[in-house]
């Protein structure tokens, strides 16, 4: 008999208590002493099920039949949820999705660091649809479904969702998705074309078009006809991220602004930039007011990229000394410098994910730190952020569990506080949780 005939098949179908959401937002319950992970489920909910995985300890499950829903279901807005894996909450009201994300933060905190913050900090929210002004999106012929899909991926699959427009997606291209199909369609290299990538600065939206063949005169025409007819900046990247190209010479320079900190930030269609504008103004604000800064510190900001925070920093502090891995972020944080006219801005560039070589930078005593670390965190920079002596640090995350972690070392190793944490909206309507915590040297300021 075959391994593919031994293999025991998932059970047709079971009804289970859901009690509680996991970390990928899949509602939790047991049956027969096996954890259940069902799709689309929220707690206080009994749901026929049908397994699609099946593990010793666990299965995993997609909904079939709701027995009874929780009074914090709504109905999701977009026609494609369920399909599509950009979301995963849209069937959870806002109080919901905000309940679930700090449980998260408090759990890892707990569990992982051993710590607990002295004050829970009120999630920061904003619009929840329409915001995302980055993605990648995929792209694929499929002769089979009639063309070109452009979208994310599927639910749990590899495959290109099919989707004629996206609601989390700013608007001039969520709205758009059935249009970039068809002009897709058109070109010689359609099936040359994997991704686009998504920028829309204030002034401008960039397509970054990924093409592993040349396209023709013919595409080229096409190319720019439908930049103009949607008000799109036209990119090109034939290889690496260095070969990115604008199709015409005269595409503005992408830009974002920061009103309250008279800041204009200049960046390319490849940097990393925060997804939620509308976010990301506040949690500049709630970062800077935690912070404490006056015009008589000295502030260390890790992983500093382009100038998000250290434009606005510079307009309070005293001087902001800035360390950042990639060169590229580095010399567009200092033209940022240059054009918002400040000068009390040290820019380094270093790889951070390394124990520190024997920099200047490191031998700085320093009043303040603020870190913005990637999903890995910072454990390679902490005993060097505690050497600075700082008496206050911020930190913002995108993983609770690496947050945990290294919230237990700076209070457990190194002697500070953890004053404060919350979370921050980033990514309405997904499992993503971005956090701040607030860390207060013991016997520092505030104490």
């Amino acid at each position: 008999m075959s391994r593919r005939q031994r293999r025991r098949k998932p059970a047709d179908r079971g009804i289970v208590d859901i009690v509680d959401l996991a970390s990928n937002a899949r509602g939790v319950g047991h049956v027969d002493g096996k954890a259940v992970f069902v799709a689309d489920t929220l707690p206080g909910e009994q749901a026929l099920y049908r397994p699609t995985k099946q593990k010793k300890s666990y299965e995993e499950a997609s909904l079939e039949t709701l027995f009874s829903a929780s009074a914090k279901r709504v109905t999701p807005r977009c026609a494609h949820f369920g399909v599509c894996g950009g979301c995963a909450l849209q069937h959870a009201g806002e109080n919901a999705q905000l309940e679930f994300k700090q449980g998260q933060l408090m759990a890892a905190l707990e569990r992982v660091g051993k710590v607990e913050p002295e004050t829970v900090l009120a999630p920061l929210v904003d619009t929840r649809w329409g915001y995302r002004r980055r993605a990648r999106l995929g792209v694929k012929y499929v002769e089979k479904k009639g063309g070109t899909l452009v979208g994310f991926r599927e639910r749990g699959a590899p495959f290109i969702a099919l989707l004629n427009r996206c609601k989390v997606l700013v608007a001039p291209v969520g709205n758009r998705l059935t249009d970039l199909a068809e002009l897709i369609d058109g070109l010689s290299i359609r099936e040359r074309l994997p991704q686009i990538e998504v920028a829309a600065a204030d002034n401008a939206i960039a397509l970054v078009f990924r093409v592993l063949d040349a396209p023709s005169e013919a595409d080229l025409e096409c190319l720019r006809e439908f930049g103009e007819r949607f008000d799109f900046s036209i990119y090109l990247q034939p290889g690496n991220e260095d070969t990115i190209t604008p199709l015409s010479a005269d595409a503005p320079a992408l830009y974002y602004e920061l009103p309250a900190w008279d800041a204009r930030l200049y960046f390319k269609p490849n940097d990393f930039v925060q997804i939620h504008a509308g976010i990301n103004a506040r949690i500049i604000e709630q970062a800077l007011a935690l912070l404490e800064v006056d015009e008589s510190h000295d502030v260390l900001e890790l992983f500093s990229g382009l100038g998000n925070f250290s434009i606005p920093l510079a307009r309070k502090a005293r001087r902001v000394i800035t360390v950042e891995g990639e060169q590229g972020l580095v010399e567009r944080a200092q033209d940022n410098a240059r054009v918002n006219g400040l000068n009390n801005i040290e820019a380094h560039v270093a790889n951070l994910f390394e124990p520190p070589a024997d920099a200047d930078w490191r031998r700085e005593k320093v009043d303040r730190v603020l870190i913005d670390p990637p999903r890995s965190g910072a454990a390679e920079m902490l005993e060097s952020i505690a050497a600075t002596g700082a008496e206050r640090i911020v930190y913002c995350s995108c993983h609770p569990a690496t947050l945990a972690r290294d919230a237990g070392e700076l209070v457990h190793r190194y002697g500070y506080r953890l004053t404060h944490a919350g979370v921050m909206d980033m990514f309405p309507h997904t499992a993503h949780v971005e956090s701040m915590a607030v860390f207060v040297k013991q016997g520092g300021d505030g104490v």
